[in-house]
């Protein structure tokens, strides 16, 4: 009798501990999200992405977190050769947009948790190292009269940087030109005010695009 009472305890026990679900992966469709959110420690930089969508915002651990291109953010290439990166124009192309549209992610890049006065010349600077994927994979923004800006391109060449001002915010274009998953791997670097090589190390990012 008394070793039925021992299994059953420890099976009540058993059921009490921790299942593990407390990291598991998140999944992010639509809403505002910083896929680039750096921030200061005291002593380092870190990279993570701030999850707008959740109240409060929270920042995740990018390698937890899978942002997701919905069917409704396929689009197609302008005929302007400024958009020639993308591919021929009037192909297919995703694209997670520099302005909110609702029912799509909004990316943007945050580096309003760096203080003034801890980087040299209050600026950082954000690298594409390396991506993989069916397609190539861009950063870019768009301007008054129609003027484009490539931040990253990995159809040209990796790897490709990107200098941001510190206590900045700001929001570009990402584009996929092929559905599927996409993993891009960011790094963050700066030089601190007194001297010294910084940097965040090697953050990747999963991406799925719908067709």
């Amino acid at each position: 009798m008394s070793t039925r009472l021992s299994a059953a305890a420890l099976v009540a026990a058993l059921a009490l501990l921790p299942t593990g679900t407390a990291h598991a992966a998140t999944t992010l469709s639509s809403g505002h999200v910083d896929v680039i959110d750096v921030d200061w420690t005291g002593s380092a930089l870190t990279l993570d992405l701030r999850d707008g969508t959740a109240s409060p915002a929270v920042d995740r651990d990018p390698s937890a977190v899978t942002l997701n291109a919905v069917p409704a953010s396929k689009s197609t290439v302008p005929s302007s050769s400024a958009y020639a990166f993308l591919g021929a124009p009037g192909s297919t192309f995703w694209v997670l947009p520099q302005s909110q549209v609702n029912g799509v992610l909004w990316p943007g890049f945050d580096t309003a948790g760096v203080p003034t006065g801890v980087l040299l010349n209050n600026s950082l600077t954000v690298k594409l190292v390396s991506v993989t994927g069916p397609a190539d994979f861009s950063v870019y923004t768009t301007g008054f009269g129609g003027s484009v800006s490539v931040w990253f391109d990995s159809g040209n060449g990796l790897p490709d940087s990107r200098a941001l001002a510190i206590g900045g915010h700001a929001h570009a274009n990402w584009a996929f030109e092929a559905a599927g998953t996409y993993t891009a791997t960011f790094e963050v670097t700066a030089t601190g005010a007194t001297g010294g090589a910084l940097t965040s190390g090697l953050k990747s990012y999963t991406f799925t695009v719908q067709p």
